[in-house]
């Protein structure tokens, strides 16, 4: 592998570890609509994150079971 590519494949997975680490939130909206009249309404909300992330900062702590 040459040192190009070594050194872009530690990139990606900086990035993906720095993206996953912090979560990432997608928002999109999309309208389908003929003559000024709207036909289609289509949202996405998505959410990208770590499992750790995402107990952390959206789901709280997880509880235990006792046995």
């Amino acid at each position: 592998m040459s040192g190009a590519a070594v050194h872009r494949d530690e990139g990606l997975v900086d990035l993906l570890d720095r993206l996953l680490g912090g979560g990432v939130v997608v928002h999109g909206d999309l309208t389908l609509a003929v003559a000024d009249v709207d036909l289609l309404y289509v949202g996405l909300r998505a959410v990208l994150a770590s499992v750790e992330t995402a107990q952390r900062d959206l789901l709280g702590p997880c509880p235990t079971s006792t046995p």
